[in-house]
């Protein structure tokens, strides 16, 4: 342990020797913004580290500490190792501290390497180091993402000790076992030049948060808890009793003994009534009660996990930091928790009403919101080198309405709004390798038109149905298939004798290079864009990534700046054959921004 000023002065000059030093914070609180610091831990040579202690009486000590070391985290030339770096980045910003030089996170180097695998320390420790380390629950009681602040500081410091430098230890060590297998595995270039510069911006945009209106919240629930109110009596009359309408079992009951919906309902494994959103979605095109219950189960959702949810999230100055996670979804897209905004409902009018809320920090400043139009079948019509839908994009058509006149053999005058719908399902579905069976659930028809329409649509984009194949082939060949930036997705079950296993397989392969692809380009563009507006010193910040879209909190005066610049960063994040075009809004709210 490492407790004195000398002590540490003396560990400085050592870490300032090293090519590389690994590093990790202890602290209070998961949540950075809320985290105290009461310990660092350096390793450098395997099996070797050092625990630098911050007394618990004296808190004040932790920024002396962070400066004693500030030279090596400062150090340009010395590469920074971490477990979840994202995180201690946040942590010693709180300290006036920017981690300088090349970075290298563990959990994403192996995220890279097995994008479906646990990435917790401990797990990739027993897996490829055959170690088990001290748990934060046998020194706690409590695992780490269910435990109080402050839990830490109750364990006493000679334990502290071994747990801590462990964790450093560790994670160089997997370091070590990663850095040739990220070579081998082709997906270094993938690390060093979008995932690690990545992990800047997005601790950039969690910090710089996003600014809610908690007046427009209000309004919302009371709106979406009335409506509730009325949906739930409308209900009780066709049911013509009163029952928990949120319990399964009662629901069951109901609408299959009582109302007599359907001749032989389906059960789950435990022997009660399905009625999941598809059950009742099936039933609701005949019977009123079944819509009313999927209205009645959004607008409770939304109140719940959204309207009343978000304010609890927000800090002092009206802001809220969600926590973006790079190493969750194996397409290779970003996800977000505290708030999850990927899953903020955009589909429903009720839903989009919460972007309302999502406002500019200042009053000189709007909301821009740009966001790449219909980029994965820009993407598929590239990688598939089809004529016909790449010439339809160049020259500005209607995708769905080209697509339309060619599957229904008509000119595009003459294509009617239900051809187009039924051209715009087929042109996502395709891409997530839907069978007759789901277009046709889709669409509500019958099996057989669906069938013609994917036949149809082969015929017309042959160039679609020949990249599919190869790409399914190749998979078989080689296990795995890749993105526009090399981004692996391993499929274990490409040869499986299940044909039900295989198939899924068969659409995931079709599908990741695509998705992942638009991943890889809107992580691009994010990377120029900060690198661009940390270089013009703006006023204006880049505020959240949903999906296909970026938004930033600007200042009115650099408005046509940003905007210009941020469509043209976009559209030209990677060289594409096909033009990937994007659409811009402002707002004084996202909603009117989108």
């Amino acid at each position: 342990m490492i407790a004195s000023k000398a002590e540490r002065e003396s560990l400085c000059q050592y870490l300032l020797k090293q090519k590389e030093v690994c590093f990790d914070t202890e602290t209070t609180s998961l949540n950075p913004f809320q985290a105290q610091l009461c310990g660092i831990s350096f390793a450098y040579n395997a099996n070797e580290a050092y625990y630098v202690h911050i007394p618990d009486d004296a808190p004040e000590l932790a920024q002396e500490v962070v400066d004693d070391f500030r030279a090596v985290f400062e150090a340009e030339e010395i590469v920074k190792i971490a477990q979840n770096i994202k995180y201690d980045m946040l942590v010693l910003r709180k300290y006036n501290l920017e981690l300088k030089g090349p970075l290298f996170d563990t959990m994403i180097a192996h995220y890279l390497l097995s994008p479906e695998g646990k990435h917790g320390m401990d797990a990739m420790s027993e897996d490829y180091l055959n170690y088990t380390p001290i748990s934060f629950k046998s020194l706690t009681g409590k695992e780490k993402d269910k435990a109080k602040d402050n839990l830490f500081l109750q364990v006493p410091v000679e334990k502290r000790v071994d747990y801590a430098a462990e964790d450093a230890d560790i994670t160089l060590q997997l370091k070590q076992f990663f850095t040739p297998q990220l070579q081998e595995g082709g997906v270094q270039p993938l690390m060093d030049e979008l995932e690690m510069p990545l992990v800047r911006v997005l601790a950039d945009m969690e910090a710089n948060g996003v600014k809610v209106n908690t007046e427009t919240l209000g309004e919302l629930s009371d709106i979406l808890g009335n409506e509730s109110q009325q949906i739930e009596k409308r209900i009780y009359e066709l049911a013509g009793k009163e029952f928990n309408i949120a319990s399964p079992k009662q629901l069951g009951v109901i609408l299959f003994e009582e109302m007599k919906l359907v001749e032989k309902p389906k059960k789950t494994k435990t022997g009660q009534y399905a009625t999941g959103e598809e059950i009742l979605s099936k039933l609701a095109r005949e019977h009123e009660i079944c819509a009313l219950i999927l209205e009645f189960r959004e607008l409770n959702k939304l109140k719940s996990t959204y309207v009343d949810a978000l304010p609890e999230l927000i800090d002092a100055e009206g802001l809220i930091h969600t926590s973006y996670r790079q190493a969750v979804a194996a397409t290779g897209r970003l996800s977000s928790t505290n708030p999850n905004l990927q899953n903020i409902p955009i589909r429903t009018s009720r839903g989009k009403e919460i972007r309302k809320a999502f406002v500019p920090r200042q009053e000189d400043h709007v909301i821009l919101a740009v966001d790449y139009s219909q980029i994965e079948l820009r993407i598929m019509a590239g990688f598939a080198k089809d004529a016909h839908m790449i010439e339809a994009f160049k020259n500005g058509e209607d995708i769905h309405r080209a697509t339309a006149a060619k599957v229904f053999k008509v000119s595009p005058e003459e294509v009617d709004s239900d051809m187009r719908r039924k051209a715009k399902t087929a042109n996502f579905g395709i891409i997530y390798g839907i069978s007759a069976f789901g277009l046709a659930e889709r669409l509500n028809i019958p099996r057989g038109e669906a069938s013609s329409i994917i036949k149809a649509y082969f015929e017309e984009f042959p160039a679609v149905k020949t990249y599919m194949d190869k790409v399914v082939n190749d998979a078989r060949e080689s296990g795995y298939v890749e993105t526009i930036m090399n981004r692996r997705r391993y499929l274990r079950d490409i040869n499986s004798r299940n044909a039900t296993v295989r198939g899924f397989a068969e659409r995931n392969a079709i599908n990741a290079p695509i998705q992942g692809s638009a991943a890889d380009i809107i992580k691009k563009a994010m990377i120029n864009i900060h690198d661009w507006m940390s270089q013009q010193d703006l006023k204006s910040k880049m505020i959240m990534q949903v999906h296909d879209e970026l938004v930033f909190d600007v200042h009115k005066e650099e408005l046509e700046l940003v905007k210009t610049q941020v469509i043209r960063m976009m559209q030209e994040a990677v060289p594409f054959e096909v033009p990937l075009e994007v659409e811009a809004g402002v707002g004084q709210n996202w909603l009117e921004a989108h």
